[in-house]
């Protein structure tokens, strides 16, 4: 069975700490993220090993909602989050590295490893348009989480506040895990 795996990186304009919150606050992703409708945070607490959640967004012109686990947690430089779904496994690892005092590097890889049988085939058949609706989804989600966190100027609740560009300002959320 093939892997399906997409790399997405990009350089934002904020140090470290701004950005991990921005992808970790999983409360604020309808508000930062243009393709993510709705998140429902299914474990109390800070954002760590263990926290799920429910993420409804549109992929490949379909909604779709997946829940997403943390399976390892090291702020604010990398996360990992997994998912089930259709008999497919999928991981989406975010890793931040410093560039200078005042910009990151975000590096999300994205795994989906197919089912077997007739399901597999189809996924491996069709894993080449996936892969591309992942990568752009990705970047849009990075996109956003930059347009967020660079407006800030300081942080939440800093000048220009956070939010999705053109939306109501509010915290910065997660680029999370795309399942589609």
């Amino acid at each position: 069975m093939a892997n399906t795996r997409v790399v997405v990186e990009r350089r934002i304009a904020a140090p470290p700490g701004r950005v991990w919150h921005a992808l970790t606050d999983l409360e604020s992703a309808p508000r930062v993220l243009s393709g993510v409708d709705a998140v429902e945070v299914l474990t109390e607490g800070p954002f760590g090993v263990g926290t799920r959640w429910r993420e409804t967004r549109r992929m490949l012109g379909r909604q779709a909602t997946e829940e997403m686990r943390v399976t390892a947690s090291e702020p604010p430089l990398r996360y990992v989050a997994e998912a089930d779904s259709h008999g497919a496994h999928y991981v989406s690892e975010f890793a931040l590295r410093a560039v200078g005092t005042d910009a990151t590097t975000v590096r999300m890889t994205f795994t989906a490893l197919p089912p077997g049988g007739f399901a597999g085939l189809l996924a491996r058949a069709f894993g080449g348009l996936g892969a591309r609706a992942v990568a752009k989804a990705v970047a849009q989600d990075l996109a956003d989480v930059a347009a967020a966190v660079e407006s800030a100027g300081g942080g939440p609740g800093g000048p220009g506040g956070l939010g999705k560009p053109g939306g109501p300002p509010g915290p910065a959320g997660p680029a999370g895990p795309l399942i589609g």
